[in-house]
């Protein structure tokens, strides 16, 4: 029986907005789905806090400083997010979607990888966090999960979820935030972390990558952090024999146990690990691995997690394989002045022989009662059941593999058309990748038909209303309206689209429409004319008359047409309507007293008053300089703009 659940956000709205498409990975804090941005019409990752973590204010205030740091870091190998919200019991941001897989994928698939891939990864992974750490902060949480790696080849770094800034002391007395198997010493003695802490989680994946395996391994995380404080990460070379010593010493730098001894951020990795580039053979570089050293790599330790200060402090005791003792460890520390007792080191614990442990009947029935084996519910054999593998943006051929090597059937294949998805490419399954179902089931595939291509119909003639209806029916988007005369074509109907008709584009492309203005007409010139003589001009044009509601001041008669809209010289399209402003008559002006002025100021008086100037300068008055007499006289009302005449002598 498929106990597999449907996840209930699947196909819901979040926030009125995000349509949540599938679940692509589940982690300890939050899961991440593909979504579509309705309102941008974008395929975008939405990464939703588990409800139980939403009602705890320090983790919601954690995930909102993750989208207000990643908003600050501009950089192409950062994912960018693009909004945060909250949606009833869901927080959520909404990030950037990169198709491709992640590190782990990589890793494994292939286990180990050549030199030069390994830093080809690597590099772009240091530009982020070196962009991150001269902006601020700290990523406390890098690991071959948070880097992306596109189906395009870019690399770029996830899950700022752990952020801090560099300034803030993060020392804890309840709980350490982060993965295990990458956790740097003073993160686990102290709960301090500064961008060193990156750069030890970048030497641990480093060591991943170059072998195929994690450097530290145990039981129990308490085994593995203890091995992180006490143990120095090993030599690549000594599980990868010919493993150049550059490389060795690479991941010796950047995983020192001691914060001291480590580069200071990101970018001083990055120039060691070009200088270690630049000192390596191209035979080196492209060196194939052995069979690679694989790790199980389905377990606790490679999420992020709020590990309890218990696993981490020096009362912690090992009893070998089977799991911690109840012996408390000795203690190394000084008593500080402030009186706070800190731990500098841990001691090795002794490990006692392992002994068998027997169940009382009672705690055997009540495993078995817990396992449902009364209800006939479990199998004995835990084999029948396996999970679906990571199928999304494999090749069909590809996906039929994997789920073969998983010993899964492919069974039904559906194909749906997708806008960012390429052709032939899986798009979804049913189960979902991660799911759990019994060896052998079916799984059902999706892939891509790649964007849906249509034809431009031809809407040539038809009113613009039509035209419209039949490219939406035809499954494109109406565009831009342009408009222009046309002699054949009448007004309000298509004259073409662009691109043209019988051009093929994906569906939901904005074709631009051409609509006829209709026949051009040339607007005669009414102005000056009495209202029913410029609307008869105008009605013989083919043209309609609206007569504006202001009247204004003008050199032409009361109720004569002062302005019109379009003017002398237009071309309008027959039926088009010209607006008349008819004139209140000249504006009266007083005419200033310039009589006994120079003929200068005299000008200049009644030109600001706004009249014309006449000079009368007679035979006597040819050598003149002062205005003798004006007309009309001082202080009378003329029309604003009329001529006023001075006599000179």
């Amino acid at each position: 029986m498929d106990t597999t659940l449907q996840d209930p956000l699947v196909g819901q709205v979040l926030d009125g907005r995000y349509r949540v498409d599938a679940r692509i990975a589940v982690g300890g804090m939050a899961t991440v789905y593909r979504a579509l941005d309705t309102r941008l019409d974008r395929v975008l990752a939405l990464k939703v806090m588990h409800p139980t973590l939403a009602a705890d204010g320090s983790f919601v205030e954690r995930f909102i400083r993750e989208a207000k740091s990643v908003a600050r870091l501009a950089h192409p190998n950062v994912v960018q997010v693009f909004d945060q919200g909250t949606d009833g019991s869901y927080v959520y941001l909404a990030m950037e979607y990169v198709a491709g897989c992640t590190l782990r994928d990589v890793l494994r698939e292939r286990g180990a990888l050549q030199p030069r891939a390994a830093l080809d990864i690597l590099e772009p992974v240091l530009a982020a966090l070196g962009a991150a750490h001269r902006a601020g902060f700290v990523h406390r949480d890098m690991k071959p999960e948070n880097v992306l790696i596109g189906d395009d080849g870019r690399v770029k770094v996830a899950d700022f979820g752990l952020v801090r800034s560099v300034d803030t002391v993060t020392s804890t007395t309840g709980a350490v935030l982060g993965t295990v198997s990458y956790l740097a010493p003073e993160q686990i003695e102290q709960g301090t972390a500064d961008p060193r802490v990156d750069v030890y989680a970048c030497g641990v994946v480093l060591h991943e990558m170059l072998t195929g395996g994690k450097p530290h391994s145990g039981d129990s995380p308490a085994q593995v952090l203890y091995k992180h404080i006490h143990e120095d990460v090993p030599p690549p070379s000594a599980l990868v024999p010919g493993l150049p010593y550059e490389l060795d010493e690479l991941v010796a730098a950047a995983a020192a146990r001691t914060a001291d001894a480590r580069p200071q951020d990101a970018v001083a990795l990055l120039a060691l690990v070009r200088a270690a580039r630049e000192a390596l053979s191209d035979a080196q570089l492209d060196a194939l691995p052995p069979q690679a050293l694989t790790a199980d790599h389905d377990n606790a330790e490679d999420r992020t997690s709020v590990i309890p200060r218990s696993l981490t402090s020096p009362v912690l005791g090992f009893a070998g394989a089977g799991g911690p003792s109840s012996r408390p460890l000795p203690v190394g520390g000084e008593e500080p002045a402030d009186g706070v007792q800190r731990t500098s080191r841990l001691q090795a614990p002794p490990v006692p022989a392992r002994r068998p442990r027997r169940l009382m009947p009672a705690v055997v029935v009540a495993v078995l009662l817990v396992f449902g084996l009364g209800a006939g519910v479990w199998y004995i054999n835990s084999g029948q059941f396996t999970k679906v593998p990571p199928l999304l943006s494999k090749t069909e051929a590809q996906a039929r593999a994997r789920l073969k090597a998983a010993g899964l059937e492919a069974g039904r294949v559906k194909r749906e058309y997708n806008d960012t998805v390429g052709r032939g490419t899986v798009i979804g399954s049913d189960p979902a990748p991660g799911a759990r179902i019994r060896d052998h089931d079916s799984v059902t595939l999706t892939i891509s038909l790649g964007p849906e291509m249509v034809n431009v119909p031809d809407v040539a003639g038809r009113p613009l209303a039509q035209a419209r209806a039949r490219l939406k029916a035809d499954g494109l988007e109406p565009g831009m309206v342009t408009r222009q005369f046309s002699e054949d074509v009448p007004k309000g109907s298509v004259i073409g689209t662009t691109p043209p008709a019988g051009t093929r584009r994906h569906a939901d492309s904005a074709i631009a429409l051409t609509v006829s203005k209709g026949r051009p007409v040339d607007v005669p010139d009414v102005t000056g004319e009495d209202l029913d003589s410029a609307r008869q001009d105008l009605a013989d044009a083919g043209l309609k008359v609206k007569i504006a509601a202001q009247q204004v001041n003008s050199e032409y008669d009361k109720g004569e047409v002062a302005q019109q809209s379009p003017g002398d010289g237009s071309r309008a399209a027959e039926g088009d309507t010209v607006t008349l402003t008819l004139s209140k008559g000249p504006e009266m002006v007083e005419v200033p007293d310039v009589v006994g002025d120079s003929v200068d100021d005299a000008h200049k008086a009644l030109e600001g008053a706004g009249f014309e100037v006449d000079e009368d300068r007679g035979l006597l008055g040819l050598f003149g300089d002062t205005v003798k007499k004006q007309s009309p006289a001082a202080h009378d009302k003329a029309p604003k703009g009329s001529t006023v005449t001075i006599s000179i002598r």
